[in-house]
């Protein structure tokens, strides 16, 4: 199964800097989670892993090949990305939409004989998109705009798959559908999952694995239940809170009591 690793990673922007040497290693089938306050870099460290942003030191690895040997359609035939927003385009639809992510395989002398193939079809049906795959993008909700997303992101049949913040925009009940919808495709596609998330409470529940980050750099790496505390609350989030294990999981359970 793919696996992908980062070692020594290091990013600036002008005199800011975003990452400090993260070191992390991805097996395949694994879901890992990252997590930390606005700014800490954690989509930042995705871009890197998805191979749309160089480092400025370190490196990426993909099946032990440098990613920076890889071409742009090598990676996104091993790699796909749904990153936070896409730009809106008028009058384009669901199934023009996640066509799109066929691209890689396809070229564009098959993108221009159109029509669906088996995998957009997959990835319609699989995302529950399929009954309104002919609907105007902009006529959506947000969480039907979601699901579209995540539909161009299977498209590409890619082993791998970086989830920037797939719960954004949605409510309480419309998270749990998405992250519950990852975790099974996950389970039935065998894919290595790395989404950046917000709620601790939900990366503790749905990864395997948790890497916080604070100021650019890892603060803690490992297993939720090992990883997710009162200390790491106040460290990373800067609150104090409450944390305890689920009676039928064993995972965290987290209450944020006040700011720390």
């Amino acid at each position: 199964m793919t696996t992908i690793a980062a070692t020594g990673i290091t990013v600036h922007f002008g005199d800011r800097v975003i990452l400090r040497e993260v070191d992390l290693a991805v097996p395949g089938g694994a879901w890992l989670a990252l997590v930390g306050r606005n700014g800490c870099g954690k989509s930042t460290l995705l871009r890197v892993l998805a191979g749309l942003l160089t480092p400025d030191d370190g490196s990426v690895s993909l099946n032990g090949s440098p990613l920076r040997s890889l071409s742009r359609r090598t990676i996104a035939r091993q790699v796909a990305v749904l990153p936070q927003a896409m730009p809106a385009v008028p009058a384009l639809t669901v199934r023009q939409l996640v066509r799109q992510g066929r691209y890689a395989t396809r070229g564009p002398l098959g993108m221009l004989a159109g029509g669906d193939d088996e995998h957009v079809r997959r990835a319609l049906a699989d995302t529950g998109v399929a009954s309104y795959a002919d609907a105007a993008l902009d006529r959506l909700s947000g969480g039907e705009r979601q699901r579209v997303r995540l539909a161009l992101a299977l498209a590409q049949d890619a082993p791998v798959l970086l989830l920037d913040e797939p719960t954004t925009y949605l409510d309480v009940r419309h998270q749990l559908e998405m992250l519950e919808l990852i975790a099974r495709l996950r389970e039935e596609r065998g894919l290595t999952v790395v989404t950046v998330l917000h709620d601790l409470g939900q990366a503790a529940r749905y990864a395997d694995r948790v890497i916080a980050l604070r100021d650019g750099r890892v603060y803690a790496d490992g297993r939720a239940s090992d990883v997710v505390n009162a200390d790491l609350l106040n460290a990373v989030f800067g609150v104090r809170g409450r944390v305890w294990p689920d009676e039928l999981t064993g995972r965290p359970l987290c209450t944020y009591d006040a700011v720390g």
